[in-house]
């Protein structure tokens, strides 16, 4: 914001050196926030688990109907490979027979970047990993048995939810069922029975290899482990994750998320399942558009799996972390919505959401314009800010001829001389008297930066800005293809310097800070989300209308002549007048 990015300068050389501070203080924090979520590749994992890729040949007669030998006990598999598609509203997917997997999971609603319905199946990846509600063992040979026998399913071609879906399949005394049930939501209802010669075997249901939106190294880089237990959520990045690793319940959920969609298992019987964090890695291109063999990096891919060494029923969640949709998942604890990762500041970040959504759906629906409104909004709110800074400063330079004074008259003394001592109580007992607070243009500001990382952090990380459009911005989660936002926000910021008068600062740091902040923030504004630029430019826009209507106030005209009482008097020649 204009306010926060560009504050009113205070009295003294002090003043100065605590905008410098704060200044400084912002940058740091803002390069440190870049710096822990950049992507760094993951270190290979000797625990990742091995992906099936043998594939088992049925030896039992051709026919899919169970049939019982003397030796082998009943056998029930499939003559061929066969699809199921199932269908709502919200979804289309696709089981194969052979493993009982999901080989397409299409939600309606959403587009990849080539403006198809999204499909949450990361082929690439679970070709080699694994696909959605394959079963996870601890034992490779069994696991890729699991994932390659052809199953018998309860019904093939089309299904419309709601309905039930089941696959069946015994071989050797390996006996299994899988069955799903569907509703008019992004949740289906699972149960999983496998035994071997009669006695349970753990075999865990499996979302084994990310999501199919991720399609670059930052995208891959932001997934997560979401865990809900004893009432409390957390979440996990990829470097903290160890493929094959048994986090033991109960759950209140467990499961993966990128930054917009999530696939979240729910235990329902028992309520202590096991949960398996998979890792893995891929290679993808650095440029997507252009891909090079030799220019890759190494992604990580996380997966999960939930259940028990028993027969066992359990929810998944598959779809967008959308708090609505989130908040309608019937939990056991803790909501869903805590998947959306608004970080420290989601006590600012989730209000300043709920705003921007009701203005896109009650005032204008389009989030850009919504983000404007909002901003006007905030600018507003915060005008009494500006002012207070501005008194606070004012005044400080209005006893800045007496406090020099005191300092002349220690002047002589060192710094280490308990006479300092006496300097600055005087200077203390001044400031008391006349009514000034040393740090009462910092307390504004103070207040008004935690505004400005949530709302980095609310743009960030909601899906309802993927996609989103406005005027040349294609998608306002991602930076300005064009460059416009940033070049108009480093001109904006730099009128807005322009303007504001800072007596207590030196004329030539003064120019100096009129050049690099903008420069500086515009560096910033390059490659954040075109949400987040849209919004820094417009607190610029309103600054810059805001600091002249109070340059006209008497409050203004006094802290000009100030500065330029004090330009004069430092370079010796008159200063030139602002408009």
């Amino acid at each position: 914001m204009a306010e926060i990015q560009n504050p009113n300068q205070q009295g003294g050389g002090q003043d100065s050196k605590s905008l410098l501070t704060f200044t400084v203080i912002f940058f740091v924090l803002f390069l440190g926030l870049q710096f822990f979520l950049k992507p760094k590749p993951p270190a290979a994992n000797p625990a990742q688990q091995a992906p099936a890729t043998s594939r088992m040949q049925p030896s039992a007669p051709a026919s899919a109907a169970a049939q019982t030998t003397a030796t082998a006990g009943p056998v029930t598999q499939a003559a061929s490979e066969s699809t199921t598609v199932v269908e709502n509203n919200l979804y289309r997917i696709t089981f194969s027979n052979r493993g009982a997997q999901v080989t397409s999971w299409v939600l309606k609603k959403y587009k990849d970047d080539e403006g198809n319905p999204l499909d949450l199946v990361n082929h690439e990846a679970a070709a080699k990993y694994g696909y959605p509600l394959s079963l996870y063992t601890y034992d490779a040979n069994l696991r890729g048995q699991l994932q390659q026998a052809l199953y018998v399913p309860s019904a093939v071609g089309a299904l419309h939810a709601p309905g039930t879906l089941s696959f069946e399949y015994a071989f050797g005394g390996l006996t299994v069922r899988k069955t799903f049930r569907f509703d008019a939501s992004y949740v289906i209802h699972a149960e999983v029975s496998v035994l071997q010669n009669g006695a349970p075997v753990e075999a865990l249901l499996c979302w084994p290899a990310g999501f199919g939106d991720q399609d670059s190294l930052p995208h891959y880089a932001s997934a997560t482990l979401d865990i809900a237990q004893n009432g409390k959520a957390e979440q996990q990045t990829s470097k903290k994750i160890s493929g094959g690793a048994t986090l033991r319940g109960p759950f209140d959920w467990a499961g993966v998320s990128d930054l917009y969609f999530a696939a979240i298992f729910l235990p329902e019987n028992p309520k202590d399942l096991d949960l398996v964090t998979l890792h893995n890695t891929i290679s993808v291109p650095r440029n997507r558009k252009n891909p090079d063999p030799r220019q890759t990096d190494q992604a990580p891919v996380l997966g999960a799996a939930m259940g028990a060494a028993q027969p066992y029923s359990v929810r998944l969640f598959a779809g967008p972390k959308s708090l609505d949709v989130l908040a309608s998942v019937p939990t056991s604890g803790v909501s869903l919505e805590k998947t959306v990762n608004f970080g420290m500041w989601g006590i600012i970040s989730k209000p300043l959401f709920l705003a921007l959504r009701f203005l896109y759906e009650h005032v204008v629906p389009n989030w850009g314009w919504a983000i404007l409104i909002l901003t006007f909004v905030l600018n507003l709110a915060m005008l009494p800010t500006r002012f207070q800074m501005m008194k606070s400063s004012l005044k400080m330079q209005r006893i800045q001829p007496q406090i020099e004074a005191i300092k002349a008259k220690y002047a002589k003394y060192k710094a280490t001389d308990p006479r300092r001592q006496e300097m600055n109580r005087e200077v203390f007992e001044l400031q008391r008297r006349e009514g000034v607070n040393m740090f009462g243009g910092c307390i504004p500001m103070l207040i008004q930066w935690p505004l400005l990382f949530a709302f980095y952090r609310m743009l960030g990380n909601v899906i309802e800005l993927r996609q989103a459009h406005w005027l040349w911005l294609p998608d306002l989660s991602s930076p300005d293809p064009l460059h416009i936002l940033p070049l108009f926000f480093i001109v904006s910021m730099f009128l807005v310097q322009w303007l504001t008068p800072s007596p207590g600062v030196d004329p030539a740091q003064q120019r100096m800070m009129a050049f690099t902040m903008p420069a500086v923030f515009g560096f910033m504004t390059w490659n954040v989300g075109s949400g987040l630029a849209l919004y820094w430019a417009g607190s610029n826009i309103l600054g810059i209308m805001q600091q002249m209507l109070i340059n006209r106030t008497t409050l203004g005209k006094e802290m000009r002549a100030l500065a330029l009482k004090r330009a004069a008097r430092r370079t010796g020649k008159p200063a030139l007048a602002r408009r």
